[in-house]
């Protein structure tokens, strides 16, 4: 009987081990998210005094913002460099 109780022990203690070690992955995982959200977000806000500074209509704004939320930063870059590059033919 004393060797079941013993078993069951470790294993119970066994599982929460592992059950603890999980948490402590995922609070891991959480935190590389976190950040990886954090340098998104930075990343995506230093766009925005450009869109400002080269965009030449309201129009032009809506779009890169548009492309920006929506296809992503470097979609939303592509797009200002092609507004350069079509503002440097007009002039």
């Amino acid at each position: 009987m004393r060797l079941s109780v013993d078993n069951d022990f470790q294993h119970r203690e066994l599982s929460l081990t592992k059950a603890l070690r999980q948490v402590q992955q995922l609070k891991s995982k959480l935190a590389e998210l976190e950040q990886q959200h954090l340098c998104y977000v930075h990343s995506q806000q230093e766009l925005i005094p450009a869109i400002t500074e080269i965009c030449v209509s309201s129009a032009q704004e809506i779009e890169a913002l548009r492309i920006l939320i929506y296809k992503g930063e470097a979609e939303c870059r592509r797009y200002l460099r092609s507004l350069l590059v079509n503002q440097k033919r007009v002039s």
